[in-house]
């Protein structure tokens, strides 16, 4: 395995991999001893976690059981709705943003880059075909019964019903959240609409408020992510706790939403905000990858420097570049990196993540709990119902911390709130710094390398396989189709890979830049390889040192 400097230590690495976030899928011991369907291999075993992408973890310190990176044990100390006390497997943030490259024999690790081969959607759609055979199967349950030591009727009897009590949430999850018209595949999740499903439709009990997952895309790589000004592909948020709180949200945090009132435990979660803060904490001295010469061959210094002048004219006015331009100071005396926020009209790139959440939202029991324009209503925007269900569990989270406003101003990142109005159908663009590294690229995962970036879009390959083996010329994925490979067809919805084209005509409806020449597109891939300039970089959470002066909250 070949790390690259990227500011991290082993122990951050270790802890970052298997850390709990506070979600909670499956009772630990059941997760450890579950087979696959069709078969006696344990579920999670390296060979089936492979299989569907996430990479083998060895035993460690905060990894005894040397479960997959991505996989967590988590701790419920009291039940929460639902969920009974004790502890559970659980994903955790590096199942979706840690990379691992494949070049000849050779394996490099990208921390906190984009999961390129984990295929969530199919992974949990296993999980719950084991779960159904495993309760189906006598023979199945017995030998999962004998691992965990439940010899007697009694203790099986037991068994049983824990599991029969957990298995429907896995199935809501497979067959409801997630079900969408084609497969995502790899490196790719509609991370919005199984958040607001889960909020609105699943946990609360009114599927009416279902969203049909249709907009995939690929998890953002996360160095420089705590130092933007906006974070999500369409700039949604910007405190820190909001974004990660919000994601756990998603992945089978536990939350009572079905309670009558807070004081009879409505919005009660696990949420793990001092875990989140530390992994955000972790973050902010995260330096995005410098490319191995040595692994994936040298880099032409002249070709990157004619592709540095290019980038410079027709990129870094959205993407910025080091040393970035910065926002003026607030009144924490905090600046953040600015970040392109472009119409998605000007981009033409796929439309479906703005467009798949239902539009109005079935207000149900959280009727009498909403903002007062809203009380007493039983349909309401879906954005408000949603961000009412969201900002409850957050707050009764924080208070259960009790912090100094110090703490709390630390928790949201140093970020004035409320926070100003959401831009309207807008792309971020970040820096380009390590983007090398985190194939397939545009925000959907349509293009599988940076040199068809560079092209029209109706040069741009219309399917290609996703494989785990990386291409350095073309710099993405090897497209090679072999056996088990995903083809990602971009005739499918949310898989259009249209847009950020260079090609001939005015500006605007997915035009960005103009006609390149081959060498142009040559020197800019080159560029892009070449950043950051200077290996293990760390950009300075707040802004340089001598113009970031934070003051007392």
């Amino acid at each position: 395995m070949i790390y690259l400097n990227q500011g991290w230590s082993q122990n951050d690495r270790e802890w970052y991999y298997n850390f709990s976030q506070g979600s909670a899928i499956l009772s630990y011991d059941i997760f450890l001893n579950l087979e696959i369907a069709n078969g006696q291999e344990l579920f999670r075993s390296d060979a089936n976690s492979v299989r569907y992408g996430l990479i083998p973890g060895a035993p460690n310190w905060i990894n005894p059981d040397g479960l997959p990176i991505g996989m967590s044990k988590t701790t419920l100390a009291t039940a929460i709705g639902d969920w009974p006390a004790g502890d559970y497997a659980g994903p955790t943030c590096a199942a979706c943003h840690e990379t691992q490259l494949n070049y000849k024999g050779k394996r490099v690790r990208i921390d906190g880059g984009s999961a390129n081969t984990f295929d969530i959607q199919a992974y949990i759609q296993a999980l719950n075909a084991a779960t159904r055979e495993t309760l189906t199967d006598a023979a199945k349950f017995d030998r999962l019964a004998t691992r965990l030591g439940a010899a007697g009727p009694e203790a099986k009897a037991k068994l049983r019903e824990r599991f029969e009590h957990q298995a429907p949430a896995i199935h809501q999850y497979a067959t409801i959240s997630s079900a969408s018209p084609s497969p995502w595949g790899p490196a790719r999740i509609d991370a919005r609409s199984l958040i607001n499903n889960r909020l609105t439709a699943i946990l609360p009990g009114i599927p009416e408020n279902t969203s049909t997952a249709i907009a995939p895309v690929k998890p953002p790589f996360l160095w420089n992510s705590p130092h933007g000004l906006w974070t999500q592909w369409a700039a949604y948020i910007q405190s820190p706790l909001d974004r990660n709180l919000g994601e756990t949200m998603g992945v089978f945090m536990p939350i009572n939403l079905h309670a009558k009132t807070p004081a009879e435990g409505l919005y009660d979660s696990n949420a793990a905000i001092p875990e989140l803060q530390r992994v955000e904490k972790q973050l902010e001295r995260l330096a995005p990858p410098s490319w191995p010469e040595d692994v994936f061959g040298k880099i032409d210094r002249e070709k990157a420097k004619t592709g540095k002048a290019l980038f410079m004219e027709h990129c870094a006015s959205c993407h910025n570049a080091w040393p970035y331009r910065w926002s003026e100071p607030n009144k924490y005396g905090k600046r953040f990196v600015l970040v392109g926020l472009v119409p998605q009209s000007y981009m033409g790139t796929d439309r479906a993540q703005s467009e798949a959440i239902r539009p109005f939202a079935v207000t149900g029991q959280f009727s009498n709990h909403l903002p007062p324009q809203f009380r007493g209503k039983y349909v309401v925007p879906m954005y408000d119902l949603a961000r009412t269900i969201r900002i409850a569990v957050e707050e009764k989270a924080v208070a259960k911390l009790n912090p100094t406003p110090a703490e709390l101003v630390e928790l949201n990142g140093y970020r004035e709130l409320p926070q100003p109005p959401i831009p309207d159908q807008v792309w971020k663009a970040a820096p380009r710094d390590g983007v090398w590294a985190t194939p397939p690229f545009l925000h959907n995962g349509s293009v599988p390398n940076l040199y068809e970036m560079l092209v029209p879009t109706g040069e741009r390959s219309k399917k290609f396989c996703i494989t785990s083996e990386f291409d350095p010329i073309k710099v993405g994925f090897d497209t090679t189709c072999g056996p088990n490979t995903f083809v990602l067809d971009t005739s499918l919805l949310g898989n259009t890979n249209a847009g950020h084209s260079f090609q001939d005509g005015p500006r605007g409806n997915g035009v960005v830049g103009p006609l390149l020449s081959d060498d142009q597109r040559w020197a800019l891939v080159e560029y892009l390889k070449s950043i950051p300039e200077e290996p293990g970089r760390v950009t300075p959470y707040g802004g340089p040192p001598e113009t970031s002066q934070p003051q007392k909250p």
